[in-house]
């Protein structure tokens, strides 16, 4: 087992050049903590002070995440580069202007976020004043991926931050480089007693799961999703879990092709395709299969211009297992197929017809293969989606409103874009998150705020009137009047 908690940096954090506001705190730090209990035992004692309830003490906190996501963005790149092979254009598009859009979008609404909002009461609660208003959970655990480090280990500490909440971020040991440059950054630019990095492998995720913290957020594969569920049952401890699964793409007759084979093969090469809202698979009508099948080869081809023949993957674990896949599946290959053991490259893939229980259609492919089967009938194709696990996005393209309604009202998934793929996670506007296998709970934007805060109902009756008629004895003249209220 290996693990390191950050080390403490003196203060509290950056004061952001856009946004300055007054230190509530001290300057005085703790020791470092030595184990992952302690590390753990000294967030609650920071939440306990009440300091990350303040309105100014999260704005603070929010301003840092953007300021240190431009002070370091090459560092940040170099390790995503490091890690993942990822160019520096896809670095920031990927992970670092997405991390900084959540951010700034959480600090410029936080304080419309955390107002009281009243309701209205029945007759039986009158008089009296309703209302909900959210406080945080407490001790927060991120649980972050390797596929974009940064961007999904960083958006959950936006929305864990802006509710109030102490934080320990565990960064996936499959991409160390952008891990230790979490560990190092996030105490110099945060509340490095309420925000603190847990480096290491899957034992220590457990070792902080029992640790009953107030809420796990984990990103991720379904297999690890379930163990990270079963280790938080004990406690009790509320999960969000953002999966992943096979996301198909629908392309009708009546789509435009060019454009829907420009956006599918964009966002499947991207990071290799090791996204979870990638493109998995693409149902296409058969009258345009093979316009569509020439123009996303041609597509592909032209935004590879110039690069090596495969693309990187992050380990020999999860090369072996897509060569694996290439190797048994059936279908037409018409594009790609190649793998290179000694760079762990895949060639991008383009995969015509194969059968549906081939291993290329039997999980979640997370690598720059696309497999494309003929559909008769937008019917066949709902079928087709509907007959497998409920995937994180399903994607559309048409130009038919009708055929849009009938998708839309006819599969379930987490997310749905119509005409473009993956673009709604960049949305803070609207929620993210999956269903069934593909995940628990939703966030972004108020959306995750809301996910890591309680909402407490709260019900503030006068003193006077107190009339006799709501306690006992009952009789029968008294409850005939109430059954009028209720």
């Amino acid at each position: 087992m290996r693990y390191g908690v950050s080390s403490r940096a003196t203060g509290r954090g950056c004061v952001s050049k856009e946004i300055a506001v007054t230190s509530d705190v001290s300057s005085e730090t703790r020791p470092a903590a030595d184990t992952v209990g302690d590390a753990v035992t000294e967030l609650r004692a920071t939440f306990a002070t009440g300091r990350t309830k303040s309105p100014a003490w999260r704005t603070r906190q929010l301003a840092c995440i953007e300021r240190m996501l431009d002070e370091h963005e090459d560092e940040i790149a170099a390790a995503l580069a490091d890690d993942l092979g990822r160019t520096k254009a896809e670095a920031w598009l990927g992970d670092i202007a997405s991390t900084k859009s959540e951010a700034t979008y959480a600090r410029k609404h936080l304080r419309k976020w955390m107002k009281r909002r009243r309701t209205s009461l029945s007759l039986s609660s009158l008089p009296g004043r309703g209302w909900y208003q959210y406080e945080p959970l407490g001790v927060v655990l991120i649980i972050g991926p390797w596929n974009y480090p940064v961007y999904l280990t960083l958006g959950p500490l936006v929305a864990a931050v802006a509710a109030g909440n102490c934080a320990v971020v565990k960064p996936s040991e499959h991409a160390p480089a952008s891990s230790r440059l979490l560990a190092r950054l996030l105490p110099e630019y945060l509340d490095s007693e309420a925000v603190t990095v847990v480096e290491g492998e899957a034992q220590v995720t457990q070792e902080l799961l029992a640790q009953g913290v107030d809420h796990a957020f984990f990103t991720g594969g379904t297999e690890v999703g379930k163990r990270i569920m079963a280790a938080a049952a004990p406690h009790l401890t509320p999960v969000t879990l953002e999966l992943g699964g096979k996301s198909p793409v629908i392309v009708t007759g009546n789509a435009d092709i060019e454009v829907a084979a420009r956006r599918i093969a964009w966002v499947k090469l991207m990071n290799a395709g090791q996204t979870c809202i990638a493109p998995d698979y693409v149902l296409v009508d058969r009258s345009v299969r093979d316009k569509l099948v020439d123009a996303i080869v041609r597509t592909m081809g032209t935004f590879r211009t110039g690069q090596a023949p495969s693309m990187r993957i992050v380990n020999r674990r999860q090369f072996d297992r897509l060569a694996a896949v290439l190797e048994h599946s059936d279908g037409d290959v018409v594009l790609g197929g190649g793998t290179d053991v000694d760079t762990m490259g895949i060639a991008p893939t383009v995969v015509v017809d194969p059968s549906p229980d081939s291993p290329v259609m039997e999980s979640e492919i997370f690598g720059p293969i696309l497999p494309v089967l003929t559909v008769d009938s937008l019917d066949d194709a709902i079928s087709f989606v509907n007959g497998r696990p409920k995937p994180l996005a399903v994607y559309l393209f048409t130009k038919n409103s009708a055929e849009r309604d009938k998708v839309l009202g006819n599969t379930t998934s987490g997310g749905a874009v119509v005409n473009h793929i993956a673009m709604h996670c960049l949305a803070p506007q609207l929620p993210f998150g999956g269903v069934g296998d593909s995940g628990i709970g939703a966030y972004h934007g108020r959306w995750g705020f809301e996910a890591l805060s309680h909402r407490k109902a709260v019900l503030s009756k006068p003193s006077r009137p107190d009339p006799s008629l709501m306690y006992p004895p009952y009789t029968d003249r008294k409850l005939k009047l109430m059954r009028r209220f209720f």
